[in-house]
């Protein structure tokens, strides 16, 4: 064999050699990748516990950690309408190991907060639908109304006299006040919080008058007796409440506003990865514990493809623009 072949062969085993560890490396980083999860997972909530993503994070963490063996761990990082948890989850890793489980907030949020350091489009991945329930008009027992109607009309007796909470600037809690004030023609003064928590409290201990609040996180309280339900958004009633009218019958015909919560990943995390992710949550839904707990607060779980939901969320995004463009809803 001459020198020029001999140096042919050994490029050629080279080559053959790099090509096979490449190949082995490749397949050994595809089957971390399909085993997932092997330890657990962040899940971050962008409110602080007690609010409408709480109530359904944390059956849903109890539900996986069933069904996986590994734990989701609640991060609650509240704060400016839920964008703080936001930015935090968009700049972390993309490995399948930080989720982030926002709503219909952050699609409000790029028409509320001009200068966010993140895009709920171009910085995640959309990857499922967890919960949609209607709306409701809350008040503290104490409130001198039997009924909506007579509520409506003390409203428009004291004018600037009564204020609503929410769970921050810019949420849907705040865009359903400034609906309800422009269909109603009445003024109340908006009070955010840092989460729909913190304003229950304040509403049951008195301290607000009134909220527009998701069944998920007034459910609970309104069973308990701790606040009353005057309305839910929309043309029907819910389930759950079935005693409570809906804006429909109580003359807002166009009054609707729905919570939604869904499931995002860092932009970047591998598609086999996105594809274990989703089919975990999938299975969730199946779950009888997990699917009385979404009844009781008034909720449908998931009913969209990855691609679907993504499509939502673009969709929620122009509707918000057009609702804040329209209301003159602005950063108190």
């Amino acid at each position: 064999m001459t020198t020029e072949n001999m140096v042919q062969r050994r490029d050629v085993l080279r080559t053959a050699a790099g090509a096979g560890l490449g190949l082995l490396g490749a397949g050994s980083v595809w089957a971390q990748a399909s085993a997932w999860p092997t330890k657990p997972v962040n899940l971050v909530v962008p409110f602080p516990a007690g609010g409408g993503t709480d109530a359904f994070a944390r059956p849903l963490a109890a539900q996986f950690s069933k069904a996986t063996g590994k734990t989701l761990v609640i991060d609650n990082r509240g704060g400016a309408g839920g964008t703080v948890g936001a930015s935090f989850a968009a700049r972390a890793a993309a490995d399948g190991y930080t989720l982030f489980m926002g709503g219909v907030h952050h699609s409000i949020a790029p028409a509320m907060y001009p200068k966010l350091d993140y895009d709920i489009e171009k910085d995640f991945i959309p990857l499922a639908l967890l919960a949609r329930v209607p709306q409701v008009l809350v008040v503290n027992p104490k409130t001198p109304s039997a009924n909506f109607k007579q509520f409506l009309d003390h409203v428009k007796k004291n004018p600037a006299k009564l204020n609503y909470g929410s769970a921050g600037a810019g949420t849907s809690h705040h865009l359903a006040g400034e609906l309800f004030k422009q269909q109603t023609g009445t003024f109340i003064t908006h009070i955010p919080y840092r989460g729909a928590g913190p304003a229950l409290q304040d509403l049951i201990g008195g301290n607000v008058d009134m909220m527009f609040d998701g069944l998920g996180s007034s459910a609970a309280h309104i069973k308990g007796g701790r606040i009353k339900a005057l309305m839910v958004s929309g043309t029907k009633r819910n389930p759950a409440f079935p005693d409570v009218p809906c804006a429909a019958e109580v003359g807002l015909p166009d009054y609707t506003v729905t919570t939604w919560y869904g499931l995002w990943a860092p932009k970047g995390t591998p598609a086999d990865v996105q594809a274990k992710i989703v089919e975990e949550i999938r299975k969730l839904g199946s779950f009888d514990e997990l699917k009385s707990i979404w009844a009781n607060n008034g909720a449908d779980y998931g009913g969209m493809t990855q691609q679907q939901f993504a499509a939502f969320v673009s969709g929620e995004v122009k509707r918000w623009s057009d609702v804040v463009k329209a209301s003159g809803a602005k950063l108190d």
